[in-house]
């Protein structure tokens, strides 16, 4: 790969904030969906690549050494998604889709439908996130976060939980600990009253 600096258009001693300002502004010159139908499509595809690339290398190597590419997870997290979990727990949401969308289709794995889906579901459309929260579960169903975020989805659902109501700053929206307390407060609930979780539900 040529210089990640270069790609950017930045110089080696800018600071974090300009490589992120040079990253956003490429980004959404060369989204993908911007060039649908257009001769240009495969070419602005390798670009965006291209773009991915420099930033990871480049925030890697500020960050020591961490992994570049994209994976799913937290140790083999790529920092393009580390910086876009930051982004939506700071509630920047619309900063943190751009970043996520610049990602081209083709390198679009299990987290990148989980931030999705944690997206859609901070603005309260639960069906567009259970969706995205399925197809992350799907693609790698041994991701417990993943787990959680689709089965708080599906109680919620279950139990007749309005839908497109419920607002959170969080990825995923809940951790594995919500989903656990949720179940046992109702399983306390139903032993009260004499019967059990099964029975109630």
């Amino acid at each position: 790969m040529s210089d990640p600096y270069k790609v950017l258009g930045v110089s080696p001693n800018a600071s974090d904030d300009e490589v992120k300002t040079a990253y956003r502004e490429l980004a959404r010159k060369y989204h993908p969906d911007s060039y649908v139908g257009n001769p240009l499509s495969d070419l602005a595809a390798e670009k965006m690549k291209e773009i991915n690339e420099a930033y990871d290398t480049v925030m890697s190597m500020r960050r020591g050494g961490q992994n570049t590419s994209y994976q799913s997870g937290s140790a083999g997290q790529s920092s393009q998604f580390w910086d876009i979990r930051r982004l939506i727990n700071a509630g920047r949401i619309t900063e943190a889709e751009e970043l996520l969308d610049g990602v081209p289709r083709q390198m679009r794995d299990g987290e990148w439908y989980f931030l999705k889906g944690s997206i859609q579901y901070s603005r309260g459309w639960m069906e567009q996130a259970y969706e995205n929260f399925a197809r992350a579960v799907e693609m790698n169903p041994n991701n417990r976060e993943y787990q959680a975020a689709l089965g708080q989805l599906q109680w919620q659902r279950a139990n007749g939980r309005p839908q497109n109501v419920y607002h959170t700053g969080s990825v995923g929206g809940c951790s594995l600990c919500d989903v656990c307390t949720t179940l046992y407060c109702a399983d306390c609930c139903c032993e009260c009253m004499g019967g059990d979780l099964i029975r109630c539900c």
